[in-house]
């Protein structure tokens, strides 16, 4: 199977990690020799509940003996689409009230990004250094890593970055700004929170000209730092929220909201603003809507931040500089990259899963379920204690 893999499908790096997934439950995945992985990854950041949580597989199945995919989007009323939609809207603020459903993160950034255009009739997108959207080519625009774009120049036009955290650089928001795109939190750079009422003056910018504030949850958002949403921490509400990852409980999909009048501005001049073949896919939704309401019916949200400190606690370590983040969605810094990469790769060998950040490499990505037991947390963190003892510093 290794070789086939290597052979027949397509690669994103040139050493990929390769284990042989055999089957996955709750926090564990394990390989073909029944080798049993703690997972401390989640899917990077995808399966909130876990791995075939039974409420998610119940949804699944039981949709699946109805009917799958019928219709193109938008089309046909599918009680699950429908139905996900308005139990977004329920935990949203008003002017968050209306829903497209995609198939993945970067197709709601694409959505989001043409949203706006739209709406505003301005063309220019403001994104931040270091942050991440995505990997389509709208996406890559508002990428602020140039090494990870060059190869794929030209992208779209007429986009421009501001230092995440910077106040000073807000006064480049100007009435020609169609809309400023922000993590809540920036993954890839290393969970940055925004700290200082940024985000409230990056707001308070982008209603005094006029510009639409988007805000990327694709990571941060469903439950994972302890909120439903990310911005909830920060108080500031965006007029186009994006999400995906968590959303769908392990199954591919992403979404952007806005308001009711705003979203309408793709039905017409011209008609089919947006359209996709199988975003709101029936089966895709109904696991998403289940998800959706395991972790606000639950205490998930609330245990994600007791588990934060859980993990803050056993992570003590003088190759530990720093742990970032908030609620599960956490990165512990180390020294050097190489450490990062032996602690990895090591823990894999000791049955935990662990994973890097995009563009920080001294960082350990600790973004596990959601439904991780105390007791669990406590073994993955010994397990890395105990490798990085093995590391000289």
């Amino acid at each position: 199977m290794t070789s086939d893999f290597l052979e027949y499908q397509a690669q994103t790096t040139p050493h990929p990690l390769a284990m042989e997934v055999s089957h996955a439950e709750g926090c564990y995945v394990y390989d073909t020799n029944n080798k049993a992985y703690l997972d401390f990854v989640a899917g990077v950041s995808a399966c909130s509940l876990g791995h075939r949580h039974p409420k998610v597989v119940k949804a699944i199945k039981d949709q699946v003996d109805k009917y799958m995919h019928v219709m193109v989007y938008g089309e046909y009323i599918q009680q699950p689409a429908v139905e996900l939609a308005k139990l977004l809207a329920k935990h949203l603020p008003k002017s968050l009230e209306c829903t497209y459903l995609v198939n993945s993160g970067t197709e709601a950034i694409e959505g989001a990004l043409k949203l706006a255009r739209r709406a505003t009739g301005r063309s220019q997108i403001i994104a931040a250094h270091h942050a991440y959207h995505g990997n389509t080519m709208g996406s890559m625009s508002v990428m602020g890593y140039e090494e990870r774009k060059q190869a794929f120049r030209p992208l779209i036009p007429d986009v421009d970055f501001i230092a995440f955290n910077n106040k000073e650089h807000l006064n480049q928001i100007t009435p020609k700004t169609a809309a400023v795109i922000l993590e809540t939190i920036q993954g890839g750079a290393g969970f940055i929170e925004p700290h200082d009422n940024y985000l409230t003056k990056v707001r308070t910018r982008c209603d005094e000209v006029g510009a639409l504030l988007i805000l990327d949850e694709i990571q941060p958002g469903i439950g994972r730092t302890g909120k439903l949403f990310g911005f909830e921490h920060y108080n500031c509400v965006p007029d186009i929220l994006v999400t995906g990852k968590g959303l769908g409980g392990g199954m591919p999909i992403g979404a952007f909201t806005s308001s009711k009048s705003m979203m309408h501005t793709l039905q017409d001049f011209p008609k089919l603003g947006h359209i996709t073949t199988f975003g709101g896919h029936p089966v895709i939704a109904a696991a998403a809507l289940a998800t959706v309401k395991e972790i606000t019916e639950s205490d998930l949200m609330a245990k994600a931040l007791e588990k934060e400190q859980l993990f803050r606690k056993h992570l003590v370590h003088p190759l530990i500089t720093e742990i970032r983040g908030r609620g599960l969605m956490l990165a512990a810094m180390t020294p050097s990259a190489e450490t990062a990469n032996q602690l990895i790769l090591k823990a894999q060998n000791r049955g935990l899963i662990l994973f890097w950040l995009l563009f920080e490499p001294k960082a350990i990505r600790l973004t596990p379920p959601l439904t991780i037991t105390n007791a669990e947390i406590i073994e993955g963190c010994q397990v890395i204690t105990s490798i990085l003892d093995e590391i000289p510093f």
